[in-house]
């Protein structure tokens, strides 16, 4: 085979786009591949300037390309982030829909005392998809990091982070902020009783009636830790969160799941704790919600079923 057919094989097997220009940005080569992918074959366009061929080129970052590389003789890699598509290329065949997604290299070269620029496109489509689908991996995977598992609401962590960055706004503002901890009575006799499995179903569906009643978009329901659950609670005082904790109360109870033998109740109910954000007294973390656990102690203790609020003029709950 002669080395021009051997050329000509060669550049038609190619798997990217190669179009030549010369110095006054005509077009001296056009491959198969840009052939199949633009619709025009190589005798079309062939002499013609390549911002001619193709109009909406013109003063995008390819333009810029082509003249730092004819007249500065410095190559360029157009950057992905600004433009995927600048040339408009379509799966072959098609010539419509969707255009490929491109990585697009201009290189300046001299044949002899002739100035060219060698333009190099790759379709990138499969690449681009495959980062896209990782993104989203990483994305579900880092909401699956705030989620509890089994109940879907918030997990610890995400109520970790969301306190205290509330408590930092109350702060900032001024402003105020609840924390309700609570508790299903007789968790324990209910998983003896009935199994884990039906255990699981009943933190289920506690969990999505009380985030159920949370219906601003600040407030958090959270699962605390096995049959613990919490709130967090923003621009809401102590009087307004407890009138909360108490429908959230009256809602479980309401759902008559039975509860086992042993215990205290016939229905599964909750217990719950209450504290609010004071500026003297529970300031930080450690303490909004060591008043809130007092609290939920204090119901406990107080025949279950019921909300106590942290009375800042007991010292206690």
């Amino acid at each position: 085979m002669a080395l021009p057919d051997l050329s000509a094989r060669v550049l038609s097997l190619a798997s990217l786009g190669l179009v030549v220009l010369d110095v006054g940005q005509r077009v001296v080569l056009w491959n198969q591949w840009m052939a199949s992918r633009s619709g025009l074959s190589a005798g079309r366009v062939q002499g013609l300037a390549l911002l001619d061929v193709f109009p909406e080129l013109r003063g995008q970052r390819l333009e810029q390309a082509l003249q730092t590389a004819l007249h500065s003789k410095l190559p360029t890699l157009l950057p992905q982030t600004a433009n995927r598509t600048p040339f408009p290329l379509f799966a072959p065949g098609t010539w419509g829909g969707e255009r490929v997604e491109q990585g697009v290299t201009v290189t300046p070269f001299n044949e002899g005392k002739e100035r060219y620029c060698l333009i190099e496109i790759s379709d990138v489509s499969n690449t681009v998809g495959r980062e896209r689908q990782l993104r989203g991996q990483a994305e579900a995977l880092r909401a699956q990091s705030y989620v509890d598992g089994l109940t879907g609401i918030a997990n610890r962590r995400h109520f970790d982070v969301a306190l205290d960055r509330e408590l930092r706004r109350a702060h900032r503002n001024d402003g105020e902020l609840s924390l309700l901890l609570m508790d299903i009575d007789s968790f324990k006799a209910y998983n003896d009783h009935f199994g884990h499995q039906q255990g699981d179903a009943c933190l289920t569906l506690v969990a999505e009636a009380f985030a159920a009643m949370l219906q601003r978009p600040a407030d958090l329901a959270a699962r605390y830790g096995g049959e613990e659950f919490a709130a967090v609670l923003p621009d809401t005082g102590p009087l307004q969160a407890q009138r909360h904790a108490e429908a959230i109360r009256a809602r479980v109870a309401a759902l008559g799941i039975t509860h086992a033998p042993a215990a205290l109740r016939p229905c599964v109910t909750l217990s719950i704790g209450v504290a609010s954000f004071d500026r003297q007294r529970l300031a930080d973390v450690e303490s909004l919600l060591g008043a809130a656990d007092r609290a939920l102690y204090a119901a406990k203790h107080a025949g279950r079923d019921c909300v106590i609020v942290d009375r800042a003029e007991d010292g206690a709950a």
